[in-house]
């Protein structure tokens, strides 16, 4: 019922007349956040490399059906040629179709774990701070003790021990990197509770839960974006780091991590398309990420925003 805006958001936006005579536009926060974000060159190329990826580890396979399933070792560590634009790997399969099939496995597990820690991120850290005193010294006690814990230890222990697979690396990832989210949602809470809206809303009767779910996520909503990208840029990178630990996903399900680790042994005998291919889609996609979560903090944030 009541929520703070930085500018009233009308239905059309309405020219007002100041005193010079000229003429000006209120436009609404997001709106202005849409532009900036629009603005920024890097942004729209790394949404633009987002948008790419998406379309070619999905789309790709209905146009280009490559050998990811059954080896041929006949055609093993096979240089690129028209039949393989991209190569083969140590066994003979190819390397362009595994790109595509393999990416939509990195950015499914980034995806879904950025989900689950932005989601139990953002509820805890609303809850700590909006409740303070001795429930946030403890609920934030907790997440210093879980953030002392190594996280790529624990998911080697945990895929050695139970096996990986695409659900269970996300709920791994996911429920270890929610720390971080916690702790920008409640700094940005803490600034939010003492808000006239805040008030409005408890002296209106508004329980904790209505607080923090209608009126003090909302708020911190620029918050929760940022950090979704960095989240899922962050997973990608454990994944790849998983699977080029040997600790990924299990065949025939791969991840980009998994081509990485088997063309590193062949890169010393001259096979660099098992490699650069590879490499290049990871750090190009993680690029893009942060890029966009650069340009939305800048967008987001009325202090940062270009006018």
């Amino acid at each position: 019922m009541f929520r703070e805006v930085e500018t009233l958001p009308p239905v059309t936006s309405a020219p007002q007349v100041a005193e010079g005579g000229d003429v000006t536009v209120i436009q609404s926060g997001w709106r202005l956040g849409l532009r900036s974000f629009a603005q920024n060159r890097l942004a729209v190329v790394g949404l633009g490399l987002i948008i790419f990826f998406v379309l070619f580890c999905w789309t790709g396979p209905l146009f280009y059906h490559g050998n990811v399933s059954l080896s041929e070792l006949s055609q093993a560590n096979t240089a690129p040629v028209v039949g393989h634009p991209l190569g083969a790997d140590v066994n003979g399969f190819d390397i362009l179709g595994q790109l595509m099939v393999g990416g939509q496995a990195s950015l499914e597990i980034g995806l879904l774990a950025a989900a689950i820690a932005t989601i139990v991120g953002t509820l805890w850290g609303a809850t700590a701070g909006l409740a303070g005193g001795i429930v946030d010294g403890v609920m934030m006690r907790i997440v210093d003790v879980v953030l002392s814990i190594p996280l790529l230890f624990v998911v080697l222990i945990v895929g050695a021990k139970w096996g990986s697979s695409i659900l269970s690396l996300a709920l791994i990832i996911g429920v270890f990197s929610w720390l971080v989210p916690a702790r920008l949602v409640r700094g940005e809470v803490l600034t939010l509770r003492v808000r006239d809206f805040v008030a409005a809303a408890r002296a209106a009767g508004s329980g904790r839960s209505r607080l923090v779910l209608r009126h003090l996520i909302p708020n911190a909503l620029s918050v929760v974006v940022v950090n979704i990208t960095f989240q899922v840029a962050d997973a990608i990178l454990l994944v790849a780091a998983l699977g080029f630990l040997g600790f990924g996903l299990n065949f025939p399900v791969f991840d980009w991590g998994d081509m990485l680790a088997g063309g590193t042994n062949n890169l010393l005998n001259g096979y660099w398309w098992e490699v650069y291919p590879v490499g290049l889609c990871i750090v190009l996609t993680v690029m893009a990420m942060n890029l966009i979560g650069d340009a939305l903090r800048d967008a987001l944030d009325v202090r940062l925003r270009r006018r």
